[in-house]
C-alpha cells in the first residue's frame, strides 16, 4: 500500500503509538480492545481482516469458544469476534457477555459503520452519544456507529448478546 505525503502515518491517524504498532507486528504485548478497532477503522477494514487474514473455503463454521476474547471485563464479561463475512462491505459477528454494571465504551467508528445488538438473555443499556437505551432479552437495537457508544450490563443477571458491525465499502470500491 502506498501512502501519499499528505496523509499522516496510520498509527497517528488511528491514535496508536509507534511502539504499540511494533509490538503488534511482533505479536508481543496485550493491546487494549480499542487498539485493533481504531486500526481497522483507520484502514477501512474489519477487525478480523486485520487479525485473521484471508477466509478459506465457501463455508466457514466457527464455535465461539474457539475464539479468544478481544475484550474482557473486570466482572467476567467478554466480547469475542466470531467471524467476519468476506466482500467489499463485510459484516462482523460478535458474541458478548456483560455482567450487571459492567460496561465497555467504544470510540466512534468511521462514517457509514452501523452496529446492531440483539440481546438473547438478560438486559443491557446501550448508550449512544450520551443517550441511554434499555435493551432486554428478545429486543434488538441498531445505530450509526460514528458517535461514542457504550454497552452496559443491567438488571440482576448476565446479559448475552449478538452484535453485528456493518462496514461500508472502502472509498472507490464497487459492491
Amino acid at each position: 500500500m502506498t501512502w501519499s505525503r499528505s496523509k499522516a502515518p496510520v498509527g497517528r491517524r488511528a491514535k496508536v503509538s509507534k511502539g504499540a504498532l511494533v509490538a503488534l507486528e511482533k505479536a508481543q504485548g496485550n493491546p487494549n480492545f480499542a487498539t485493533p478497532v481504531r486500526l481497522a477503522d483507520t484502514l477501512g477494514i474489519s477487525v478480523s481482516a486485520l487479525l485473521e487474514g484471508p477466509a478459506e473455503g465457501r463455508v466457514r463454521v466457527v464455535s465461539a469458544d474457539t475464539v479468544m476474547p478481544l475484550w474482557a471485563g473486570e466482572e467476567g464479561g467478554e466480547a469475542r469476534l466470531v467471524l467476519t463475512t468476506s466482500g467489499p462491505a463485510p459484516v462482523e459477528v460478535w458474541r458478548w457477555k456483560l455482567e450487571p454494571g459492567e460496561e465497555c465504551p467504544s470510540h466512534p467508528h468511521r462514517t457509514g459503520v452501523v452496529e446492531t445488538v440483539g440481546v438473547t438473555a438478560g438486559r443491557m443499556v446501550l448508550v449512544v452519544d450520551g443517550a441511554e437505551h434499555p435493551v432486554g432479552a428478545g429486543q434488538t437495537a441498531t445505530f450509526d456507529g460514528d458517535v461514542p457508544h457504550t454497552y452496559r450490563g443491567s438488571g440482576t443477571g448476565t446479559c448475552h448478546l449478538i452484535m453485528t458491525v456493518h462496514i461500508p465499502p472502502a472509498p472507490g470500491t464497487t459492491v
